[in-house]
């Protein structure tokens, strides 16, 4: 490894090791429920086969959460032992007669082949109850968010475009012209699919893009998107650019915003105009306001004469004439403080957890499709997935339970996958043994698990890298915007780009 990648990874290695020490001591109770739920999933699923197990007097020996050395444990008395080890890498239940792993789940005091076989039945269904379970835990949570609401914005749950950015940034800071932009789309427009794909928000419209594979001849990303526009449904081609710091595609586009005032600055221009709490900002001289950047941009550019404003007040419709802003300190926003359009959404179950369903498969078939520009070290592993519960515990709770639905239902799907070590690798195991009449031999399983473990654990370390190189880089990025902050603001200070996808 070159010295320099190896000091900057190092690097990275102490500012999140920093970053976990504060977050300990700042957000105690969101870490708590990140370490909670994030375990509940793992407890779950091994419990499904815990109890599957046990139904089917099939001998259970061990049931462990983590892998490696055991930090405590206990013997029941039913004979089992139970133990938290070391690494927070899943977890498993230890049953000697439906595989021999002892080389993952460590040393067995029961030898295997002295245990009675078991049919086929019982292997699928003690196999298949840990991903059932998984299923289960997330329907039930599912109800929970039904039932309180799950917290979203007006920016959030909608796929209407608020802005289209004229050029985006690449990796290499050059500036090129956004995909968006050259493809024709236009603010106001509302996407409906991306591929055939069809997609009802923004965070379902980002990850469609980024999970998609269309290329052109010329080897360019290349998608289709399915637009509505005025009443018409429009096919629009895109060639998106990889941008950002994880290199995903990007076509410069932004999600539609709400302009609720928030606060009115006595005797401002604003205040003059009538404007109160609560309104909701519509449109500036009959043109629809869908982005701040824009509506901050057209009053600077018309600062010296009046703005006719549309405005919703508790459901009414009226006409506000902004006065003429060239004395004022603020001419984007003048005397006004805005709020996002929070609102609560409620949606069912079933809905929930297919939404989930269907978004995973899409990931894994980027993930297998050669055209697709989403690789492996754009997923998450324990580090990143504990990182997004802690920051969503901080958030709202809520936020907690939708993503230990997205969690469960992953976790559910992945260990079906026909990979050897995972439950749906023993199922292909036993399934061509009774096709072909006689168990595959015994050796062969056991080399073939243990190349299966040095893979996942080597994956385990590779995404472990990325997730630390993540949260290092926006660590980094905090502490920049954090002192830009804490500086003297400057006499002329640019507008922000505004975030796009």
């Amino acid at each position: 490894m070159p010295s320099g990648l190896l000091q900057s990874l190092v690097s990275d290695l102490w500012s999140v090791l920093l970053n976990l020490i504060q977050t300990f001591f700042l957000h105690p109770w969101s870490v708590f429920l990140g370490v909670l739920f994030f375990g509940s999933s793992i407890f779950v699923h091994e419990f499904g086969h815990f109890l599957a197990a046990r139904r089917r007097g099939v001998r259970v020996e061990r049931f462990s959460i983590g892998f490696g050395p055991k930090i405590f444990a206990w013997r029941g008395k039913d004979g089992i032992e139970y133990r938290l080890s070391w690494l927070p890498l899943g977890g498993y239940v230890a049953l000697p007669q439906l595989a021999d792993l002892r080389m993952i789940e460590g040393e067995s005091e029961i030898e295997p082949t002295k245990l009675p076989p078991l049919g086929y039945g019982t292997k699928m269904l003690v196999f298949v109850a840990g991903a059932a379970f998984n299923i289960v835990f997330a329907f039930l949570l599912a109800c929970i968010v039904w039932y309180v609401g799950q917290p979203t914005s007006a920016e959030l749950d909608t796929t209407k475009i608020g802005l289209v950015l004229p050029a985006i940034t690449l990796p290499d800071e050059s500036s090129v012209p956004s995909p968006a932009f050259e493809a024709g789309l236009q603010a106001g427009d509302v996407i409906l699919a991306i591929d055939g794909n069809r997609v009802t928000n923004w965070p379902d419209l980002k990850q469609t893009l980024i999970a998609s594979g269309g290329r052109s001849a010329d080897g360019r990303p290349r998608t289709v998107l399915t637009v509505a526009r005025g009443g018409e449904t429009l096919k629009l081609t895109v060639y998106p650019r990889l941008a950002g710091d994880e290199r995903m595609r990007s076509i410069g586009i932004a999600p539609a915003e709400e302009f609720f005032v928030y606060a009115v600055t006595p005797g401002s221009p604003a205040a003059k105009a009538g404007l109160k709490p609560n309104d909701q900002i519509v449109a500036l001289d009959g043109r629809p306001v869908l982005h701040s950047s824009t509506f901050a941009e057209y009053l600077r550019k018309n600062v010296d004469r009046p703005v006719d404003l549309t405005v919703l007040r508790a459901g009414r419709q009226l006409a506000l004439t902004l006065p003429p802003r060239s004395g004022t300190k603020n001419t984007a926003e003048p005397g006004l403080a805005f709020k996002s359009g929070f609102k609560l959404v409620y949606p069912d179950p079933f809905a929930q957890i297919w939404d989930n369903v269907v978004m995973t498969f899409r990931v894994f078939a980027g993930l297998i499709n050669p055209q697709s520009d989403l690789g492996i070290s754009k997923l998450s592993g324990p580090v990143g997935i504990m990182r997004v519960f802690v920051a969503t515990a901080q958030s709202d709770i809520r936020f907690v339970l939708w993503f230990t639905i997205l969690l469960n239902v992953n976790l559910a799907i992945f260990n079906l996958l026909p990979i050897p070590v995972f439950d749906g690798g023993h199922m292909l195991f036993a399934t061509i043994g009774r096709l072909r009449g006689r168990a595959l031999p015994a050796s062969f399983i056991m080399t073939t698990q243990s190349v299966f473990v040095v893979l996942i654990i080597s994956l385990f370390c590779f995404l472990t890298v990325f997730d630390c190189r993540r949260w290092a880089r926006d660590a980094r990025t905090e502490r920049a915007e954090a002192q830009q902050q804490a500086a003297p603001a400057p006499t002329a200070k640019p507008e922000p780009a505004p975030v796009a996808p």
